[in-house]
């Protein structure tokens, strides 16, 4: 069995200058196939809610929800780092919420380390969960959890008043104790201010290319829904295509009565 990557690892990748790969992944089937390859990171990220659940924001998913899919994904993969995210409502009402869901997701779920939104108002409670032996990431720019609160998926840290305040939250996370940030749809100049104050790695989505690595949810970089193709996104592959093109032959010969053949039955 791989050992699976640590924190500690990832923080050798940075000092060493060494790009850091990660993906959003919720299910055994795709990770036992990431873990065909080598992605160093696996976020079972809240954004479950949109390509799993089919739900408009993150805002319904649970903790309960996390940490199924955070098992599923600990299955299939047991060389990449764990990153499990804590859902909206899981710790903003107080710091003991946030303790007792945080440490459910390591005990019940197996992730190796948290992912939380919010900057300089937070850092008491990552400072917390840090000394109790939780490592956390932090979440900065776009933070889905408050979509409602941005009146929408829109860049952030634009301006120099935002640009300044980013800054101040990454450097009060990094105080706390996080071991890594992930900035979501910042500009890129800002992401590469930033990066370079900090000492630990920075993941960007929609950051531009001077952070510490990379992030993108797995069906996205596969192409698995046409319909949704941020700035942000590259798609890799086209999967969409493949998988209807699949389902259609098999559907046309279960019609035509060529399958099953005498091959795929038995006597």
């Amino acid at each position: 069995m791989a050992k699976r990557k640590t924190n500690r690892h990832l923080q050798k990748m940075y000092e060493k200058g060494t790009p850091i790969t990660m993906v959003t992944c919720y299910d055994f089937t795709f990770a036992r196939l990431v873990e065909k390859s080598d992605i160093d990171t696996i976020l079972i990220g809240d954004s479950l809610g949109n390509v799993i659940q089919g739900q408009d924001t993150t805002l319904p998913v649970t903790v309960d929800d996390i940490i199924y899919h955070t098992r599923a994904v600990a299955r299939g993969n047991q060389s990449a780092h764990l990153l499990a995210d804590m859902p909206f409502g899981s710790y903003q009402a107080n710091d003991d919420e946030g303790m007792r869901n945080a440490a459910r997701l390591l005990k019940e779920g197996g992730a190796q380390a948290v992912k939380l939104e919010g900057g300089a108002a937070i850092a008491p409670l990552v400072k917390r969960m840090v000394t109790a032996g939780i490592p956390v990431c932090g979440h900065l720019g776009l933070t889905p959890q408050s979509v409602n609160q941005f009146g929408g998926f829109r860049v952030q840290g634009r301006g120099e008043d935002a640009g300044e305040q980013l800054i101040a939250d990454a450097l009060a996370l990094e105080e706390a104790g996080a071991y890594m940030i992930v900035f979501e749809m910042v500009p890129k100049d800002l992401a590469k201010r930033v990066t370079e104050a900090l000492s630990i790695p920075t993941i960007g989505i929609g950051a531009g290319n001077a952070t510490s690595g990379q992030v993108l949810v797995l069906q996205d970089l596969l192409g698995m829904n046409q319909d949704f193709c941020p700035k942000f996104v590259k798609r890799f592959a086209n999967l969409e295509d493949s998988v209807v093109k699949a389902l259609d032959a098999f559907g046309e010969e279960v019609r035509d009565r060529s399958f099953p053949t005498d091959a795929h039955s038995f006597d």
